[in-house]
């Protein structure tokens, strides 16, 4: 397995710096956030360390060439918007988006895009089901064609009250993928596995790894902290982020012993990349970058 960093931490720095950032923490790879420009709706989103909508052969083979010089790999290039957004304009401004990403990853010779598949929040699982078809069966024809492999990350996008009830992620519990595969079968369609969103809808984020071991093409590395008293004040029908929060590995209750004991179990030897999103390494951007170091040394100690 190669270890890396989700890129979309490091909002202010160039695609340069976050290659550079990589190769000092002795990392092996990096998930480019590949968002529009001047396009941020959310934390963690709208981050560009590669503008796909300018990209040309000269510009790829650049960054190329300058991530092999720092012995550093692309994993995937990202984008995690609502594929299935209900205001259809907005809908259709974010899939021209994903075709353009798509092709940015046959040029760069990446050729995995990360993504989400989408949700209408105030629709059932069926209804969205039929929606999912609709929408993706000409993206997923359309990268197979190109070569291109999309790996969907089961985070339910349900936090706060902006996306009540249903979140802007259907891809989130083993039932669900089983529906969706079913649904869409492509071979170019698979998941980008993050244990933490399992730990607080209370699912054993152990034993998906091996029911859908052909289906993992890219790998997540964030915890999440549920705090107890919290849970018991507002219960699991309240926005998560009133008794839970995303820590560094380690900072949670994931056992990532496990968890990598699992992905060595069923011969996983692919991309796996911390995911920083913990708001007690925001302060300064140097914390940021701390928060990098500190969650590569811990993850070091299983992914050699």
């Amino acid at each position: 397995m190669k270890l890396g960093i989700v890129s979309a931490i490091l909002d202010k720095s160039d695609f340069f710096e976050l290659v550079d950032v990589a190769a000092e923490n002795g990392l092996d790879c990096v998930e480019v956030a590949c968002w529009p420009k001047g396009k941020a709706n959310r934390r963690y989103a709208g981050v560009t360390h590669i503008d796909v909508e300018n990209l040309n052969f000269k510009k790829a083979n650049e960054l190329k060439n300058y991530a092999n010089s720092k012995g550093i790999e692309i994993s995937s290039l990202a984008y995690y918007p609502n594929l299935l957004d209900e205001d259809l304009e907005k809908r259709q401004e974010v899939i021209e988006h994903l075709y353009k990403v798509i092709d940015a990853s046959r040029l760069m010779d990446v050729n995995l895009v990360t993504t989400f598949i989408g949700r209408m929040p105030s629709k059932s699982v069926t209804d969205n089901l039929s929606e999912v078809v609709k929408v993706w069966t000409p993206i997923l024809t359309y990268a197979r064609d190109k070569g291109v492999k999309i790996a969907i990350e089961n985070c339910p996008m349900l936090f706060t009250e902006d996306e009540w009830p249903g979140g802007q992620n259907l891809f989130t519990t083993p039932a669900i993928w089983r529906r969706i595969f079913e649904v869409l079968p492509f071979e170019n369609l698979g998941i980008n596995y993050d244990p933490s969103h399992f730990v607080w809808q209370q699912i054993d984020y152990i034993k998906p790894l091996y029911e859908f071991k052909d289906k993992i093409f890219h790998v997540h590395y964030k915890d999440i902290k549920v705090y107890a008293d919290k849970l018991n004040d507002v219960g699991v029908m309240a926005t998560p982020l009133e008794y839970m929060s995303p820590k560094l590995p380690g900072f949670g209750d994931v056992d990532w012993g496990k968890y990598v004991s699992a992905l060595t179990d069923i011969g996983y030897t692919g991309h796996t990349c911390i995911e920083v999103e913990d708001k007690a390494f925001e302060e300064t951007y140097t914390d940021v970058k701390k928060s990098i170091t500190l969650s590569t040394k811990y993850l070091r100690n299983f992914v050699i």
